[in-house]
């Protein structure tokens, strides 16, 4: 790593954690109080009536996927926003004409998104204690796994600011592809309850195998073979940094 590169690298890290802290009424707040009425209103009144799934309470049942909704949720809002305000204030220009290297710049957006997606993930995670006891099997599942999901939303985020046109390009992604994603990722339902039809459809969603991975970590039980998803979201992750990175060094997005 030159000296350049490290100096334009920490700077953009540093912006982003500035930013992500100094708003943090926009940033951590909503999705804390969203995911705090999800446990109240799902684990405490429907999660009564519906007693265990997946081998634990339905309260405990929910807690991954709601720590891994609001990851996913922020990381790729993060970089996409923060990257894309930057095209349109036209700063990102200064970038493009300093020593820095595209990688570089790729790094320091990526950083930010995982900054913030893991410090909203372990902020829900700290509220679900309010109502379960969430029980850690193996530590290493959960850090690999809220790791590699937050790398990889944090480079879609990256790719969607950077081929976006306007503002409302940004929240196209979030709106009508995230959301339902997530919802049918398997968040608040066990695969094994739906009907052979539609299990085999959620399998086309990879949400559901960031999320199966990561409940693995507190349940030690898996719906998708563990070791099979972390080898797919290292693909998928390894494709995307090689994508945004080729699209960057040709300025697609930013040159027009």
């Amino acid at each position: 790593m030159t000296s350049a590169a490290f100096v334009g690298y920490g700077t953009i890290v540093r912006k982003e954690t500035v930013r992500i802290v100094r708003i943090w009424t926009q940033t951590i707040l909503p999705s804390v109080i969203s995911q705090t009425l999800y446990f109240a209103i799902f684990g405490g009144i429907v999660g009564a009536r519906i007693g265990h799934m997946g081998g634990s309470s339905y309260t405990a049942f929910l807690v991954p996927g709601l720590v891994m909704m609001s990851a996913i949720t922020n990381a790729f809002s993060n970089v996409a926003s923060s990257f894309f305000g930057a095209k349109f204030q036209r700063s990102i220009e200064e970038i493009l004409v300093s020593p820095m290297k595209p990688w570089a710049v790729l790094a320091g957006y990526v950083s930010g998104g995982l900054v913030r997606g893991v410090a909203v993930a372990a902020a829900v995670f700290l509220v679900s204690v309010a109502f379960v006891r969430p029980h850690v099997t193996h530590m290493g599942a959960l850090i690999f796994f809220i790791f590699v999901t937050c790398l990889i939303f944090s480079l879609l985020g990256f790719l969607n600011g950077l081929l976006a046109r306007k503002f409302d390009d940004v929240g196209l992604i979030p709106t009508f592809v995230l959301t339902p994603l997530t919802y049918l990722g398997g968040v608040f339902y066990d695969l094994n309850v739906l009907p052979p039809f539609w299990r085999a459809v959620s399998h086309a969603n990879p949400i559901v195998y960031m999320i199966d991975g990561f409940r693995f970590g507190f349940t030690g039980t898996a719906v998708t073979s563990v070791l099979g998803s972390a080898g797919i979201l290292v693909v998928v992750a390894g494709v995307l940094i090689v994508l945004t990175l080729a699209l960057l060094r040709r300025g697609f997005g930013l040159k027009q």
